[in-house]
């Protein structure tokens, strides 16, 4: 069956699987950033980098004024594509901002180093119980994630990272969502048809790319969070617990 609006996709369901009804959800993406994990507050970054240089931070209120201020200049949002493509994109975008913020003028690689520094992402209190239940329910579990290091070292640091059982990311990648090919590597490298899985995000439009390769998409409020991300509510959207 061939609609006309049909819309682009990275696959093609066969006649029977048009009339046969939904699958049942059996396994789970998750975007990393903003999902199961934050950044730890600007201002303790701040603090941190503080503490790395040597440098006193006076006025974190200035600072972080300033960094606003420079991450709205044209030059630096456009420095910023493809910063997650590899390591080296990600150092000199984050270079391009900081260079304009007088406190990290001269300690641009300090900063940068303090972003991706393991102890500078944190899971969200809810992140844990919802890996571990997955894993109790024998659901496999990946990560696809648009970044510019290896995230591994923070799931490791938090004792998270044997409940994942594959890291799709860009950087080594050398793609970024919403490329279908990423979410459609996840699945193939945890041995699930990706039409019974979901990906689990922040980004209606980066991880929404993953309804292009037939997966579903659960998308969660895009306000920041400290607390939890309302990830009990995907564990409603799964197949029953095997008996």
């Amino acid at each position: 069956m061939r609609a006309l609006f049909d819309l682009p996709a990275a696959y093609r369901p066969s006649a029977e699987d048009r009339a046969a009804p939904v699958p049942p959800i059996e396994a789970v993406l998750c975007d990393f950033s903003n999902t199961l994990f934050r950044m730890i507050p600007t201002d303790e970054w701040l603090r941190r980098i503080a503490d790395d240089t040597g440098r006193a931070l006076d006025d974190p209120a200035a600072v972080l004024a300033a960094l606003d201020a420079a991450a709205a200049e044209p030059e630096v949002i456009a420095a910023q594509e493809g910063r997650d493509l590899d390591a080296d994109a990600h150092r000199r975008a984050m270079r391009a901002w900081f260079s304009r913020v007088a406190y990290l003028r001269g300690i641009e690689d300090a900063a940068q180093a303090r972003v991706a520094a393991e102890d500078s992402w944190v899971p969200y209190p809810d992140t844990g119980p919802f890996l571990r239940t997955l894993a109790d329910r024998g659901v496999p579990v990946g990560v696809v994630s648009d970044i510019g290091w290896d995230i591994r070292g923070h799931a490791r640091a938090a004792g998270l990272e044997e409940l994942v059982g594959t890291w799709v990311l860009s950087c080594e990648e050398g793609r970024e969502k919403p490329a279908p090919e990423l979410f459609r590597t996840a699945c193939t490298r945890l041995g699930v048809d990706p039409r019974r899985t979901l990906m689990v995000g922040d980004n209606p439009r980066r991880d929404g790319g993953a309804a292009a390769a037939g997966l579903r998409v659960f998308v969660l409020a895009g306000e920041q969070r400290e607390r939890e991300r309302g990830l009990d509510d995907v564990l409603a959207l799964l197949s029953p617990p095997r008996a």
